[in-house]
């Protein structure tokens, strides 16, 4: 199987701490050695980074440890070979235009039996079920929204999301995370967790590795973000396991919604500014 790592945040932050004990996973403390990958969202779009070399010693990743790049929202995946060759091709996030939005797509998963029909528009450049599972996705919601005038919200796609995401999961095991930038959706199958990390900030320490940091000294008040990962990065922090079957959508740091079996809990809304506001640049987390 492979491992996901997911960052949502309110202000722009640089995830080289995460990604510093998760980097260690593709080879040194787990054998996911088949390839990784990262993509950032920034002001003036969407940055992605691929290499089909182990993250513990890709000098690709070593860059992504040392260099600051500021976002508010990351997806990044190790990968554990079960489907597909190891290749560039097959190297998560992927990633796909839809509504003039960029939407990048990682999953940890095996699906079985899985031969949906697509129609042409979004089409798998490799050969994992992975990439599948998301061209039939962007799919499914290109048809349900292509009539709209503008993009959906994410109040408007979280329902439809599930919805699909369910019918994909009678295939096997799905675990993933999906976002346009804005927010990201997850959903659990069998293990992904989250940390809620706010003001007071702690020092933290990354579980593979002897790395700490003391986050207090990089974050203001105000700060908030959410940190999703296959499994907890930091010792003595608050991890939250999903529940089986759980769907969670994060936007502006914060959890907004989420979808637990047949039953939707939908959480106070906070108060957030629709827009983007690109600011504190010192984050880290």
């Amino acid at each position: 199987m492979c491992q996901l790592l997911g960052m949502n945040c309110n202000n722009t932050a640089a995830i080289n701490f995460s990604f510093t004990g998760f980097a260690e996973r593709g080879g040194r403390t787990a054998d996911h050695v088949d390839g990784w990958g990262i993509g950032f969202y920034e002001r003036s779009g969407c940055r992605v980074f691929h290499d089909d070399q182990p993250a513990c010693t890709s000098l690709l990743a070593k860059f992504i440890r040392d260099y600051p790049i500021q976002s508010r929202t990351v997806i990044s995946h190790i990968r554990k070979a079960t489907q597909g060759e190891v290749s560039l091709a097959n190297c998560h996030p992927f990633q796909r235009e839809w509504q003039g939005q960029t939407w990048l797509f990682a999953n940890n998963g095996d699906l079985r039996q899985f031969q949906p029909a697509l129609n042409g528009h979004y089409l798998p450049v490799g050969s994992t079920d992975s990439e599948l599972a998301f061209c039939w996705m962007m799919q499914r919601l290109r048809e349900q929204f292509d009539e709209w005038h503008r993009p959906p919200t994410w109040q408007e796609l979280a329902p439809h999301i599930c919805a699909i995401t369910s019918e994909i999961a009678r295939h096997g095991n799905f675990n993933y995370l999906l976002t346009n930038g804005e927010a990201v959706f997850a959903h659990c199958s069998s293990k992904l967790c989250v940390l809620h990390r706010r003001h007071p900030f702690p020092k933290a320490r990354l579980v593979d590795c002897d790395v700490s940091l003391n986050l207090g000294e990089l974050n203001h008040a105000d700060d908030r973000m959410a940190i999703i990962a296959t499994e907890p990065l930091t010792a003595e922090e608050d991890w939250v396991p999903f529940q089986t079957g759980e769907c969670k959508v994060f936007v502006n740091g914060e959890e907004v919604w989420r979808h637990v079996n047949a039953s939707t809990v939908r959480f106070p809304m906070p108060t957030h500014s629709t827009g983007r506001v690109w600011a504190n640049p010192a984050v880290s987390v």
